[in-house]
């Protein structure tokens, strides 16, 4: 009797256990996972970097837009105020210009 006893105890030892190496595998890869996680959040990727120039590109180009509208504007108002010194038939922008 005391040996069937033996022998299922041995038996139901790896079922027992099962969930004991399972949860010891997770704390002792946490510490990997997590810095893994620090490290995407720490770095930029190539696509990341690629849609924030994009981004930046963008504002300045439609910020540079407004300049022009706005100097046009006050071309209309003060044609005189625009002409380039030495060719008064001609104007020039001499604003902001994006990507420069």
């Amino acid at each position: 009797m005391r040996n069937l006893v033996l022998k299922l105890a041995v038996l139901a030892l790896p079922l027992t256990t099962g969930g004991c190496v399972k949860t010891v595998a997770s704390v002792v890869k946490a510490p990997f996972q997590a810095a893994g996680q620090v490290v995407d959040w720490t770095t930029t990727s190539q696509s990341e970097a690629d849609r924030n120039y994009g981004r930046k590109m963008r504002k300045q180009e439609a910020k540079e837009g407004r300049a022009r509208r706005e100097y046009e504007k006050q071309c209309r108002k003060h044609p005189e105020q625009c002409q380039q010194q030495g060719q008064p038939s001609q104007q020039g922008y001499d604003g902001y210009r994006a990507g420069y």
